[in-house]
């Protein structure tokens, strides 16, 4: 099989993974990524409604073959309780947004008015920056960078992807 072949068939993916709650897990976890050579895309991890456990949300690139190795690794872990694959088209996906935007008289209203338009909030206002947050699914957050490249973006601080899966199942 060709390079081109193996880029086409390359897609990324959504990890949900429950793990539990005690030092030294994320790191067993980014080991085994890293040990295998897989990078992370995004990661996100945080205590659930119990204590005693945390959820992941992890987003990596592969084809097929990556993807079951990287389920069967972690499945083999102490620490995970249960990891599932969560498919796009059943899974509520959101990212948070701080972007820190350079600004002037002209610019400001501009800036403002976008910020309406992609539903953000400004949290921070003086005479040469927005800060302005911004949630919603990676496309957004991806097409407000892009608008903003324009008047100079100062800093950009972006979360790790949250994703649950539709409806009233659970994990």
């Amino acid at each position: 099989m060709n390079n081109a072949t193996d880029n086409n068939d390359r897609e990324q993916f959504i990890l949900s993974v429950l793990v539990s709650n005690h030092f030294g897990v994320l790191t067993r976890i980014s080991g085994l990524f890293s040990r295998r050579g897989y990078n992370i895309d995004s990661l996100n991890v945080g205590e659930t409604e119990n204590p005693a456990l945390s959820r992941m949300t992890i987003i990596v690139t592969g084809d097929d073959y990556i993807k079951s190795q990287i389920v069967k690794q972690l499945a083999k872990l102490q620490e995970v309780k249960k990891v599932e694959l969560l498919p796009k088209a059943e899974t509520v996906l959101r990212e948070h947004l701080l972007i820190k935007i350079s600004v002037d008289r002209q610019t400001r209203s501009e800036i403002t008015e976008a910020v309406n338009v992609f539903r953000g909030k400004i949290v921070d206002f003086n005479t040469e920056s927005l800060t302005i947050e911004i949630n919603g699914e990676p496309s957004k957050l991806n097409a407000f960078i892009e608008f903003t490249k324009n008047y100079g973006i100062i800093e950009i601080c972006r979360s790790g992807a949250l994703a649950m899966k539709r409806g009233a199942y659970s994990l």
